[in-house]
Parts: C-alpha cells; structure tokens; sequence
C-alpha cells in the first residue's frame, strides 16, 4: 500500500494530467544496458516511477546465491540519483501487480525478454499488470535490450579477474 509523499505526489501528477511511466527491476550493478532501457522508458511519458526489487524479493526470483551484490537501498539510491527518474519505491513482493494496481501508470514498460501482447499469465514472456495498466486506458510496451550488457556477465568477469 503506497502512502505519505509518494502518494501525494502521484495523485497530484495524475490530477495534472501528468503521463506517468512505470518499470520494475532488480537494477544490481548498473551497467549501459540499464541506462538506455531506463532512458528510453522514461521518455515514453511525464513522470517516470521505478520499482526496485527489495533484497527478500531478489532472493526468490533465483538470480543465483550471490544476488543481489549490492542491497536494496544502495539500489535505489544508484536509480533515484538518475536525472529522468521522478520516483523510486522498493517492493517486497513477488512481482510488482500490486503496485501497478495501486499506481495505474499510463504506460507499463519491460524489457526485451517480455511480449506486451501476451495474455497468458503462465507465460513466462507476459508482463505482470499489463491487464490493469490496459484496463485502465494505458499502454503496455517492450524495450529491447542492449545486446552485451548484463549483471551476470559482469559478475562473471569479475570472478574471474
């Protein structure tokens, strides 16, 4: 449940007519691929909110035992410091349908390895709250990835330094 700052602040974007653009992620170590996704996202409207995979929630994704390298507010902070970034919250949950149930952004952004028009919940490409985002009147889109950049490969480079 959003509340104090944050919700006031969306409610008067959205009193405004303010274009609020939602994306979620884990966001570890923040390479260029991050950059531009996140850029480009957030070009796609007013106001740009970003989720960030609290440390619990990253455990359960099964990213691997060392994840995530850095903790939840040093994540955040790294997010909310980028300039076309307007609002940071950290979830706990599972997946982020919560809140975009709560925030009902304009346009609901993932990543490359997601399909905006996939209906089937099952499927590991349909993205989480595009049937609220869509319901509401909003759009559901895909950026594609920066091919070559990842946490993992960077992780692994590092290892084996």
């Amino acid at each position: 449940m959003l509340k104090g700052a944050l919700l006031t602040t969306l409610n008067g974007w959205k009193q405004t007519d303010k274009k609020v653009v939602f994306t979620n992620g884990v966001f570890d170590i923040i390479h260029r691929g991050h950059i531009e996704y996140l850029a480009e996202a957030a070009s796609c409207g007013d106001k740009f909110v970003v989720a960030v995979n609290a440390d619990k929630s990253v455990k359960r994704l099964g990213k691997g035992d060392s994840r995530p390298l850095q903790d939840e507010n040093s994540r955040a902070l790294i997010i909310a410091a980028l300039a076309f970034v307007d609002a940071v919250i950290v979830f706990n949950d599972d997946t982020p349908f919560n809140l975009i149930s709560e925030i009902t952004p304009d346009v609901l952004i993932k990543g490359g390895d997601y399909d905006a028009d996939c209906t089937d919940p099952d499927n590991k490409k349909y993205i989480v709250g595009s049937d609220v985002v869509k319901r509401n009147g909003g759009n559901v889109e895909v950026i594609q990835f920066v091919e070559g950049y990842s946490t993992t490969k960077i992780e692994e480079k590092i290892k084996n330094s």
